[in-house]
């Protein structure tokens, strides 16, 4: 069985910055569809990619020769979600079957990009994009960034047409579960501010990985945050403290396994 789990690396400044240039928007709008879309994480607790499998894509992708004997999987109407880590349950079932069409029925990442969508996000094929974005959200990041310029989203994301944006992102049925609506309003909430502090972030993904629960990976210092920088403090032999210094991130990046150039810079 595919472990699915790189070097896990968060989200970069470099990385955020990249993108923001790229397609031309602004830092708010790329965190407005990052809370809409994966809550603004690309991780889940045992670092492993956020995916989400989708068995009407897998039906099509293989002709529906496996809707018989694996429905879960295989249908030509959507659902069937275990959501979280569940989903790769169902996504092991399918790489038995058909690895490339297992990996390209997939949405992955902080970005949920489709594996069929590869290309369009810059890589040769499912497997690469999929390599690359076990090992950083700034290559998920990326990979969402690409996505959108080959599709002429990013014009949209600029200038605030968030129906535009969540037909193209989304999906012809976005009013469904009101996609544009949610995006405006974490917009609105971004907008006034402040924004994810990268730094915080970073802290808080690590700890969930270190199994230390923070709340919503949001980048802001919450009470559950700082309750959780206590309880690594505490284990690592820190003073004590709610505080993110130079002592308390570096050992967490060494506890996590990071090197100490993987983070915000």
């Amino acid at each position: 069985m595919r472990s699915f789990t790189g070097l896990a690396a968060p989200l970069s400044q470099p990385g955020l910055d990249a993108v923001v240039e790229l397609l031309g928007i602004e830092a708010a709008d790329i965190w407005a569809v990052l809370a809409v879309e994966t809550k603004g994480c690309g991780f889940l607790a045992d670092r492993r990619p956020l995916i989400l499998f989708e068995r009407h894509v897998f039906h099509r992708r293989t002709q529906g020769r496996f809707d018989g004997g694996h429905p879960s999987i295989s249908a030509s109407a959507a659902g069937g979600y275990l959501g979280g880590a569940r989903e790769y349950l169902r996504l092991e079932e399918a790489l038995a079957l058909d690895p490339a069409a297992a990996l390209e029925s997939a949405s992955w990442g902080i970005g949920q990009i489709m594996g069929f969508n590869a290309a369009a996000a810059g890589f040769a094929d499912a497997e690469s994009m999929v390599t690359a974005m076990m090992e950083r959200e700034d290559a998920q990041l990326t990979a969402m960034a690409g996505f959108l310029r080959a599709n002429g989203l990013h014009a949209p994301l600029a200038r605030h047409d968030w129906a535009a944006f969540a037909r193209g992102y989304n999906g012809p049925d976005f009013a469904k579960n009101q996609y544009d609506t949610r995006l405006a309003a974490a917009f609105a909430a971004l907008s006034r501010g402040p924004l994810p502090d990268l730094t915080v972030r970073q802290t808080q993904v690590l700890l969930m990985f270190l199994g230390i629960d923070t709340g919503a990976i949001d980048g802001v210092v919450g009470k559950r945050t700082r309750s959780g920088i206590r309880a690594f403090r505490e284990q690592a032999g820190l003073p004590p403290s709610d505080q993110i210094d130079d002592r308390f991130l570096a050992a967490l990046l060494d506890e996590a396994g990071l090197a100490a150039g993987a983070g915000p810079s």
